[in-house]
């Protein structure tokens, strides 16, 4: 849902030049420009909530199953992260809505500049350790097959490498990559740990018949 939403998001965005995280928000009529804003702003603040939810759910079942290492403690961290960064991207970019904020040239700039970089990098590194969080776990405990941890932390490296973009700016692509990744990551693995659930539960027990008495 929270990959949906923000798929949506970029696209209602588009047309005006870009979105609050990945590209400019210039160049269109101001009316045109602060409904298709505010549209990009409500889908993109919707797609956090289920990011929290699923963050929650996933550090739920991790605890379930057993694990006491710090591993799905850093995924809620990650997952609680980039749930909120997120949603202050998405205000932020609502207000760039409003004619009294883009009409200001330097004003616009600036919340650009902070949607841009809590919508983008900021939220990609909590994307990160929420994968980690769960690649870790999933690993050393041997609950999913082998090749989607080793590329959940492979994603979570890409996530947390991305803050170089901040000071190299030809980097700014692999805040894009970790944080699509990282996303259809997170699909996959709900997938996988609900298979393995429904495996567990619907398994026959083998039980050790009694002597008798």
């Amino acid at each position: 849902m929270s990959l949906a939403l923000v798929i949506a998001s970029l696209l209602v965005a588009a047309p005006m030049g870009g979105s609050p995280s990945f590209g400019s928000l210039a160049g269109a009529p101001q009316d045109q420009y602060g409904t298709a804003m505010q549209w990009s702003a409500m889908l993109l603040l919707g797609s956090a909530v289920p990011l929290g939810i699923l963050a929650a759910t996933l550090y739920s079942h991790l605890r379930g199953q057993g694990f006491r290492v710090p591993g799905p403690a850093i995924a809620l961290f990650g997952g609680i992260v980039a749930s909120s960064i997120l949603m202050l991207s998405a205000l932020v970019t609502w207000t760039l809505s409003h004619e009294a904020i883009a009409s200001d040239p330097r004003l616009a700039r600036a919340s650009e500049l902070l949607a841009q970089s809590s919508g983008g990098v900021a939220h990609t590194l909590g994307l990160g350790l929420l994968v980690a969080g769960i690649a870790v776990p999933g690993l050393l405990g041997r609950m999913l097959p082998a090749p989607l941890p080793w590329a959940g932390l492979v994603v979570a490296a890409i996530c947390e490498v991305s803050v170089l973009s901040l000071v190299i700016a030809p980097l700014g692509f692999l805040a894009l990559l970790g944080r699509f990744a990282a996303l259809v990551w997170l699909v996959v693995i709900g997938f996988a740990l609900s298979g393995a659930t429904r495996t567990r539960t619907t398994a026959p027990r083998i039980t050790t018949p009694k002597e008798p008495s």
